[in-house]
């Protein structure tokens, strides 16, 4: 299907809903049906946003747990990473030597 097909039927679906919200709030004037959409539109929302917050608060304390537990892990990394360089980098080093001075 072409996608002016679907962005034209989405447009009739639309109108049709705020037709139905329109006509129960002004009253059933248009298409003669007794059911008030709105209130259950209402209804449908606020049973809707309890679990909805449980979601996302569940979905936060995951995503900071994980990050508290890859910066933790990062921070082990770095802390041996830095041991390794500096014993690196002490074993590389160049040695002075020891040079007698002559007395005069």
């Amino acid at each position: 299907m072409h996608a002016a097909v679907k962005i034209i039927i989405g447009l009739f679906i639309i109108v049709v809903g705020f037709g139905l919200f329109v006509d129960s709030v002004y009253g059933n004037r248009w298409t003669g049906v007794n059911i008030n959409w709105w209130n259950n539109f209402k209804v449908v929302v606020t049973g809707f946003i309890p679990p909805l917050l449980i979601l996302i608060g569940l979905f936060i304390v995951w995503l900071e747990a994980d990050e508290l537990k890859a910066g933790k892990e990062l921070s082990e990394e770095f802390k041996t990473s830095d041991e390794a360089v500096k014993k690196a980098v002490a074993s590389k080093a160049p040695r002075k030597r020891a040079t007698r001075r002559r007395k005069r």
